[in-house]
């Protein structure tokens, strides 16, 4: 099963930010599901990423949500499909047009919605992607007070979505183990007023310690105060359903009332830039708790290895010093000297992993803790800075050890042969990542390549392990050359999405 990044990457050269935006969108989308009682598919516009379709139109789904609310509108799984402007045209002209386009309903046939809309996917200002909701044909359901209000929110999402503003950077970071709408769901008007609760969201409350029958009429936030236990948690939540009624992302809060565990999240209503009030969700997951903290102790062991291993890889970096400090050999010291950065950098990997709870690695953080270091046993001391530019991104565990060495030596190899000794200089690090590539280049504004250099035919030690690391282990490539303007550019280029799998 090709992931949504793959499928971003084999059909689309949209930049990070972008697929960043359409990942959060994805992470949102079952609750627009539920919401809608739709099934939601993400398209985007096939271009040269695919020989065979580019210029002529078509779109590719790369991603899609079932409801868990009503029957799914389609038997088959429709992810990575390509279709034409003929096949669905109301997708294509909300790429083109920039607008929600809604079809009317058509006669029901087998596996065809009757009802259709596309919605476009707004990010800084530009379309880069289709939201599709098409509904069962054999749907047919009475207008209950519940359908009502999922369908309201539905919409008032669906139109933020289409002008760039839900979901935001915020949002995502608080939607893990987020409720879904069948959990518990509560529409608020403006000035924080139930309107309506779902039967699922009154049992919670119940759960909670209310008293009375119902929600509906009653100020959440007050409500919501009196119920749960912790005073400084009562106040964030009232703070917090009060903050999104006037039009800040909301969060997601894990609170505890009278022996249960309920999760509530907040979101802002605001269609066409104008307040509609917020929606809540809410989860009763007192026995989720219990089961889950039997996991703790597992995630704190693999957490500890790291931890170990981290401290082990500590000691032979400071026996290699120690021992770099006693030889009176200049270049044994420096051997030794490398082998500590190179022990080092493994070393900072598995700090990173031992305080994160999955096997990820923010290059960004590694990158600037050794920056520090790399100054420290260069050659030429501090006379040369380090910095840098653009994002790197996160790594999975197994690609962030070699790619980190690859960087390390690379910018040790510009410190080291790119200035004399106590010559003053620059080394940036400048990255830059799509849907399909992470490409770095270290530029250093020194002297140059030597002449008649060749990567392939150097004989460096620190050049032969990136050579063999970004081929072996990534999958990438690598080249030396001068820069426009002087000096010399390494320029690392390595896949992401499907090519980093075939690796």
């Amino acid at each position: 099963m090709s992931t949504l990044s793959d499928l971003l990457a084999e059909h689309t050269d949209l930049p990070g930010s972008a697929v960043d935006h359409l990942q959060r969108v994805v992470g949102e989308w079952q609750l627009l599901a539920d919401l809608s009682f739709a099934d939601v598919l993400l398209w985007v516009g096939a271009d040269s990423g695919n020989p065979e379709v580019a210029g002529h139109g078509e779109v590719v789904c790369v991603a899609q949500c079932r409801p868990t609310t009503a029957p799914t509108a389609f038997a088959e799984d429709a992810v990575g499909t390509v279709v034409s402007d003929a096949e669905h045209p109301h997708v294509r002209q909300a790429l083109t047009e920039w607008r929600i386009v809604r079809v009317e309903d058509g006669p029901p046939g087998e596996g065809t919605p009757v009802r259709r809309e596309a919605i476009p996917v707004r990010c800084a200002g530009d379309v880069i992607a289709v939201l599709s909701r098409d509904t069962n044909p054999t749907q047919h359901r009475q207008s209950s007070p519940l359908e009502v209000a999922y369908l309201d929110c539905a919409a008032d999402l669906c139109k933020m979505i289409s002008e760039g503003t839900f979901p935001t950077p915020e949002e995502h970071s608080e939607i893990l183990s987020s409720p879904r709408a069948g959990d518990g769901f509560i529409r608020l008007d403006s000035d924080g007023t139930v309107v309506y609760a779902s039967p699922n969201a009154l049992s919670a409350y119940h759960r909670m310690g209310l008293t009375t029958t119902t929600l509906t009429g009653s100020d959440l936030a007050s409500v919501t105060r009196t119920l749960v236990t912790d005073p400084f948690d009562s106040q964030d939540v009232a703070n917090d359903i009060r903050a999104a009624l006037a039009g800040k992302a909301g969060k997601r809060m894990e609170v505890e009332a009278r022996g249960a565990t309920v999760l509530l999240r907040t979101l802002v209503l605001r269609p066409g830039g104008q307040p509609a009030g917020a929606a809540v969700l809410i989860r009763d997951v007192t026995e989720v708790k219990r089961r889950d903290r039997a996991l703790l102790s597992k995630d704190a062991t693999i957490r500890e290895i790291h931890h170990r291993v981290k401290n082990n890889l500590q000691t032979v970096a400071a026996l290699l010093r120690l021992q770099a400090r006693r030889t009176n050999n200049d270049e044994a010291r420096q051997a030794l000297s490398e082998s500590v950065r190179r022990v080092t950098s493994i070393a900072l990997v598995h700090d990173t992993l031992s305080m994160s709870v999955d096997e990820e690695v923010n290059l960004d953080e590694v990158v600037d803790r050794l920056v520090p270091i790399m100054a420290d046993v260069a050659m030429v001391g501090s006379a040369v800075q380090i910095r840098r530019e653009g994002s790197l991104g996160v790594f999975p565990a197994e690609r962030a050890t070699p790619l980190v060495m690859v960087l390390t030596e690379l910018v040790q190899n510009a410190i080291e042969h790119a200035f004399e000794p106590g010559e003053p200089g620059t080394v940036t690090l400048r990255a830059e990542r799509s849907a399909r590539w992470l490409d770095v280049v270290i530029h250093d504004d020194g002297n140059g390549l030597p002449p008649g250099f060749s990567l392939e035919r150097s004989d460096r030690l620190g050049l032969q392990i990136v050579r063999t690391l970004v081929s072996a282990e990534l999958g990438g490539s690598l080249g030396l050359h001068p820069a426009e303007g002087g000096g010399t550019d390494a320029a690392l280029r390595v896949p992401l999405g499907r090519r980093a799998n075939r690796v």
